[in-house]
């Protein structure tokens, strides 16, 4: 006889809880994370960007904040963000055409591998511009 399962909704914050999930969960959550951080990066981007309404005098502050280690650092965050969101997108819209469905999580190591790869390559090559 098999357990019931609990009728109780799930909380909110339960849909992040990779916990004892398989891949496919994983797969989840880093997709929802990296979309919610590339739409917190377009505000920061936006509030940046207002400092060059001060003209030509605001360029230089402009390249002093851009160059500072903390963005360089989330640079490559950003850079890591947008290759894990766009490679997990690509291999969902592969699988939901029914391309690879048995492969799917062989995708997902093999894509996420590429991402971590890829994000190692530009954080040496943002440092040492």
């Amino acid at each position: 006889m098999q357990a019931e399962k609990s009728t109780r909704p799930r909380q909110v914050w339960q849909w992040a809880d990779v916990r004892r999930r398989k891949l496919g969960m994983w797969a989840y959550t880093l997709n929802r994370v990296s979309g919610l951080g590339l739409v917190l990066y377009l505000f920061i981007h936006l509030a940046v960007l207002r400092l060059l309404a001060g003209g030509p005098a605001a360029w230089d502050n402009f390249l002093a904040l851009v160059r500072s280690p903390l963005f360089l650092v989330l640079d490559v965050v950003l850079l890591a963000g947008l290759l894990i969101h766009g490679l997990n997108g690509i291999r969902l819209t592969i699988t939901g055409l029914g391309i690879g469905v048995p492969a799917h999580k062989t995708w997902f190591l093999a894509l996420m591998a590429a991402a971590l790869i890829l994000s190692a390559a530009g954080a040496i090559a943002i440092f040492t511009m």
